[in-house]
C-alpha cells in the first residue's frame, strides 16, 4: 500500500441512512455500492461497521453482508432507549478504534443525526480526518460543518431515486407514532431541495476501443480523484482506486498488456491526457485540455433543448433529454468529460450560460430553456 493512501474506518448509523433514503429518495433497500465507490476513490477502507436492529432490515442485512460490512446488532428496546443505545455504541466503538488503531487516518461516519456532531469534533481533535455521509433531506445542518468533507448520498454517482419536492425550512416533518418493530428516525433540520435523479441511458458499444464499461470506470474514477485530490492524479493512484472499487479489474481482459498501455490507448482516443510524472513510468493523468469535443457536446445539449422547446412550444424537462441527445449522437456520454452524471453535465451547461434551469414543483423535474 502506498504511503499516501488514506486508511478509512467506516461507521454507519444504518437506520438513519436507510430511512432517509427510503423517505427522501424512494430508495429501498439502501444501496451501499455508491458509498463504497466514493470511499474507494479516497483511500483503503480497513473497517466497515453498520449499526441497527437488523430484524427490521432483512434484505439490507444480506446485501451488506455480501459487501463485507460487519453488522452490529442493537436489539429492539422500548421507547427512545434503543436509539440512544445504537448512538452510544457506535460513538464508543469509533473512539476506541481511534485509540487502538493509530494507522487509521480517516473516519467515515454515515448519519444525518446531529447527535454525532461531538463525535466528529473529538475525532478531529485526535488528528483524524472525518468524512460525513448522509441523505440530504434528512441531514442536520450542523453535521457538514463538523466534518472535513461531507458526501450527500443523493449526489453520489450511481444513486437513482425519485425526485422529491422541496420542504419548507420553517417546519419540521410531523412526527409519526412509533410502532413495535418499526425503526424511527430523529426529526431532521431540513436542507435545500434534493435534485432529481436522472435516468442514465445505456452506453453504446464501440468496435474500435475497449469495453465502454472499462472506459467509464477509468474516467469516473479519475473524475472522483480529481475532485478529492489537491494535486495531479498519477497513474498508479488511479489504478489503486479502480482496484478498490473492483478488485477483479484487469486490463488484460480487454487485450491490454498493462495499465499504461490502456491509458495510452485512451489518450489516443482523446479520452485522457498523459504528462510525465515525478517517477519514471508513473505519468500524471488528466482530462484533455483540448475542449473542442467538450464544446461540441455542450452545443449539442443547447441545440437539443432549443429544438424540443420550439417543437413543443414549452420548455423541455431534464428527464429524457439525454435520450434525445443520444438519438442525435449515439456516441454521447457525459462521463467522457469527467461528469459523474447527466445532471452535473446539465448544471455545467447552465454555468456556461447556454441554458436556464428552473425547478417545476408540479412536474417534479427541471425545466430547461435556451437563452
Amino acid at each position: 500500500m502506498a504511503p499516501e493512501d488514506e486508511r478509512i474506518a467506516l461507521f454507519l448509523d444504518y437506520e438513519n441512512l436507510a430511512i432517509g433514503a427510503r423517505d427522501g429518495l424512494g430508495v429501498s433497500p439502501f444501496d451501499f455500492g455508491p458509498v463504497a465507490d466514493a470511499l474507494a476513490e479516497r483511500g483503503r477502507v480497513v473497517t466497515r461497521r453498520a449499526y441497527a436492529d437488523w430484524s427490521s432490515f432483512d434484505e439490507d442485512r444480506r446485501l451488506l453482508a455480501r459487501a463485507q460490512v460487519e453488522l452490529i446488532e442493537i436489539p429492539q428496546r422500548i421507547g427512545g432507549s434503543r436509539k440512544n443505545a445504537a448512538d452510544i455504541k457506535m460513538a464508543v466503538d469509533a473512539i476506541e478504534l481511534a485509540y487502538e488503531r493509530e494507522f487509521v487516518t480517516t473516519f467515515a461516519i454515515g448519519t444525518g443525526d446531529s447527535d454525532f456532531t461531538p463525535l466528529m469534533h473529538k475525532l478531529r481533535e485526535m488528528d483524524k480526518r472525518v468524512i460525513g455521509i448522509g441523505v440530504q433531506s434528512s441531514t442536520s445542518k450542523l453535521l457538514p460543518a463538523a466534518c472535513d468533507e461531507f458526501l450527500f448520498y443523493d449526489r453520489l454517482p450511481g444513486v437513482e431515486g425519485r425526485p422529491m419536492p422541496a420542504r419548507s425550512s420553517s417546519r419540521r416533518r410531523p412526527a409519526t407514532p412509533a410502532t413495535p418493530g418499526t425503526p424511527t428516525a430523529p426529526a431532521p433540520e431540513p436542507v435545500e431541495p434534493v435534485a432529481p435523479a436522472v435516468a442514465e441511458a445505456p452506453e453504446e458499444t464501440s468496435s474500435d476501443g475497449p469495453d465502454p464499461d472499462l472506459t467509464t470506470v477509468v474516467t469516473s474514477t479519475l473524475a472522483g480523484l480529481a475532485r478529492a485530490a489537491d494535486g495531479p492524479v498519477r497513474a498508479s493512484t488511479l489504478k489503486r482506486a479502480i482496484l478498490r472499487k473492483d478488485p477483479t479489474f484487469d486490463e488484460g481482459d480487454q487485450g491490454f498488456r498493462g495499465f499504461g498501455e490502456l491509458l495510452r490507448h485512451l489518450e489516443n482516443r482523446g479520452v485522457l491526457a498523459l504528462a510525465p510524472g515525478t517517477a519514471a513510468g508513473d505519468p500524471e493523468v488528466a482530462f484533455p485540455e483540448d475542449t473542442s469535443a467538450e464544446d461540441e457536446a455542450f452545443a449539442l445539449f443547447a441545440t437539443t433543448v432549443r429544438d424540443l422547446e420550439e417543437s413543443a412550444g414549452a420548455p423541455p424537462q431534464l428527464s429524457g433529454l439525454k435520450d434525445q441527445m443520444r438519438k442525435r449522437d449515439p456516441a454521447f456520454s457525459e462521463k467522457r468529460f469527467g461528469f459523474n452524471g447527466f445532471l452535473s453535465f446539465a448544471r455545467a451547461a447552465r454555468a456556461r450560460d447556454l441554458v436556464t434551469m428552473e425547478w417545476d414543483e408540479g412536474r417534479g423535474d427541471y425545466q430547461l430553456s435556451v437563452w
